[in-house]
């Protein structure tokens, strides 16, 4: 056997199946054996691997062993001269294979072996080829050293900025995404060390087989996908923690005396510096446009008050204090509320929900106003002047934001752009029927000669591509996506596949175009608005204590759910077949499910399969209060 392909999967079941795809390409003429280990996944991976891949030698565990573990598994049974550790969001091209076994045996002192690897935009990621983490590596990287000076031969050495991309060059630590590595190299180093969960695994194994007198390489002659990270979510404060504890079991296992003390400093110091910054940035990256129409909104109620006291009431603190400072922000608030509830700020932005969010948020004050005391009622020309404004500030943002960016002052023109469709005809118009399941409206172009994509992208000003990899090569799919460049998003069909995989971002972990976005209920206001409810429900039972009490001591489930659902693992109204919560990534389990509305009738999974789609695709709040409170007995279910 000359390889043994290891491929280790939680949770990304289409981002596998179109790894295995390019995998089965690659492994063509090729003595080969692939491996799949997943570790307790839940979205079908484990069924899809049998179903479509059943040469596949699959290891099923029935807990999340981590990625050392996973990966021992199927070394401990690989056969191969060469052993590939490989992560589910890769797609390698046809010769990747060939091309890295015929390199490593002519380098009989190449112990390990990484590879060019691009995002999903076609963006070089550094991590390809690393320097080993020493105390001031580490130092250089986590202060941002590093990012500011990436070719010095100083501060660059965490990602040996240094050293050209474009040509293969001996280097220290080799990323764990695509990892080929000499089976009788590891005979005589070990496998991977366990005490690693996650992360650090790639960097303790470079370095045993540097100390062992062998070579990693950096191999530039033939280029992989790497979607980085959609099995892990790297923009959160968990991965931090994670990673930067791995660093500390690499500090103590191979530096010793001072420089292992220096190293954990540091390390502990970076977990809280990274983990500030981690919080802040996603703050930031979540909350920004909330802040600044808030910021906006009360400053221009603001000058509004100001000039109404002046020139309408001639009275300078006609309004108090309390006025400014606890009423307006109250009525600020509401109306971003509504106006979040409304999709105002899910993109692309809509003036129609802009307004509709804020003509409800009025509403609601006007409710509130004719019910709070006289003292609190200052003015119902400041509500409606106020609530003009606000509304008038979010339609600017959004056109100066729109403006700077696509040179256009129609916020809503041309937002979903031209969308590239690549491939046989058959497979286009497939590809195309996803789009508009996912909801897309993008003007659809085809193109039947890859060759011709790059041109066609620039006359139609294509914001989107996607790939039919029926009809052609991942090698000359890959060739294109590099070549056309990281302002357009690509995606790829594969045969047989119900998504459009890729990554908009070199930051994102993944994106796909499933049918699940046909869904009324799968829309993101509609999962804000189920959430919202979810949890007022939640809060409405517990305020009701005589009620409250009476579940408590009738259903003994009751308040396991209430939990459940408080956390988001659950839904008060969901699904409840294992064929529709795998099939969709953001379904939830339920309570209460919509089958038990027609409990009376023998029913079989495919009728409840029915219903709750049915009840996806019309989804709304009132439909999730009636269902709830028809079928209040199995709340406790």
């Amino acid at each position: 056997m000359k390889l043994s392909v290891v491929i280790v999967n939680y949770n990304v079941r289409h981002f596998l199946e179109q790894c295995l795809v390019s995998v089965k390409r690659s492994c063509v003429n090729m003595d080969a054996e692939v491996f799949v280990v997943d570790n307790a996944s839940q979205d079908g991976s484990v069924e899809m691997v049998r179903e479509k891949f059943p040469e596949v030698k699959l290891i099923a565990n029935t807990e999340n062993l981590g990625f050392s573990k996973a990966n021992n598994r199927a070394i401990e049974k690989a056969s191969g001269e060469f052993v590939l550790l490989l992560n589910p969001d890769t797609v390698v091209a046809e010769d990747t294979f060939q091309k890295c076994i015929a390199f490593m045996e002519a380098h009989p002192d190449a112990g390990g072996l990484g590879v060019h690897m691009v995002d999903g935009k076609g963006n070089f990621l550094p991590e390809s080829k690393r320097g080993l983490p020493t105390p001031s590596v580490a130092f250089y990287k986590t202060f941002g050293l590093a990012a500011l000076f990436p070719k010095s031969k100083t501060f660059g050495k965490y990602h040996l900025g240094f050293l050209d991309k474009n040509k293969t060059h001996e280097v220290e630590i080799l990323s764990g995404a695509f990892m080929m590595l000499r089976k009788s190299v590891l005979d005589k180093i070990g496998l991977l060390d366990e005490t690693f969960f996650m992360y650090g695994e790639d960097v303790d194994l470079s370095y045993r087989i540097i100390k062992t007198g062998f070579k990693n390489y950096y191999f530039a002659d033939t280029t992989i996908i790497h979607y980085k990270g959609e099995s892990t979510k790297k923009g959160s404060l968990n991965y931090v923690k994670v990673f930067y504890n791995a660093m500390l079991i690499f500090a103590r296992k191979h530096f010793s005396g001072n420089q292992s003390g220096l190293f954990s400093l540091l390390i502990r110091f970076a977990i809280v510096f990274r983990g500030a910054l981690t919080l802040l940035s996603s703050f930031i990256a979540s909350s920004y446009l909330f802040v600044l129409d808030a910021l906006l909104s009360f400053a221009g109620i603001f000058l509004i008050k100001t000039y109404w006291e002046n020139m309408i009431k001639y009275s300078e603190h006609y309004y108090p204090n309390q006025f400014l400072f606890i009423v307006v922000p109250a009525y600020i608030f509401i109306w971003i509320f509504s106006a979040f509830l409304s999709g105002a700020y899910d993109k692309p932005f809509r003036v129609s929900k802009i307004l509709r969010g804020i003509v409800l948020g009025t509403v609601a004050i006007a409710v509130l106003y004719a019910f709070i005391p006289d003292a609190w009622r200052f003015s119902r020309a400041m509500i409606l002047l106020g609530a003009a404004w606000t509304g008038f500030e979010m339609l600017f943002t959004r056109i100066t934001y729109h403006f700077v960016k696509n040179q256009s002052l129609s916020v809503e023109e041309n937002e979903e752009g031209i969308c590239l469709i690549a491939g046989e005809e058959k497979e286009a118009l497939r590809a195309e029927k996803i789009l508009r399941q996912s909801g897309s409206t993008a003007e659809v172009v085809y193109c039947a000669s890859l060759t011709d994509v790059g041109k066609m992208a620039a006359i139609y000003r294509a914001t989107e591509i996607i790939f039919c990899s029926a009809g052609y090569s991942f090698k000359e799919i890959i060739a294109q996506l590099m070549q056309c460049g990281s302002k357009i998003d690509y995606k790829i069909l594969n045969p047989g596949s119900d998504a459009l995989i890729g990554s908009n971002s070199k930051d994102s972990a993944g994106d796909l175009y499933v049918a699940e976005k046909s869904y009324a209920l799968f829309r993101p206001e509609n999962l804000r608005r189920k959430r919202l409810t979810d949890v007022l429900l939640c809060m409405a039972f517990i305020l009701i204590s005589p009620l409250n009490l009476i579940l408590i001591i009738r259903f003994r489930r009751f308040l396991p759910n209430w939990f459940s659902v408080l956390k988001g693992e659950k839904s008060w109204v969901g699904f409840g077949s294992s064929i529709n919560t795998e099939k969709f990534p953001h379904a939830k389990q339920g309570v209460v499910f919509p089958s038990d509305d027609i409990r009376n009738f023998a029913l079989t999974e495919q009728d409840i399969t029915a219903a709750e789609l049915n009840y996806a695709r019309h989804y709304s709040v009132s439909k999730d209060l009636r269902l709830l409170f028809r079928n209040f007995k199995y709340i406790g279910r």
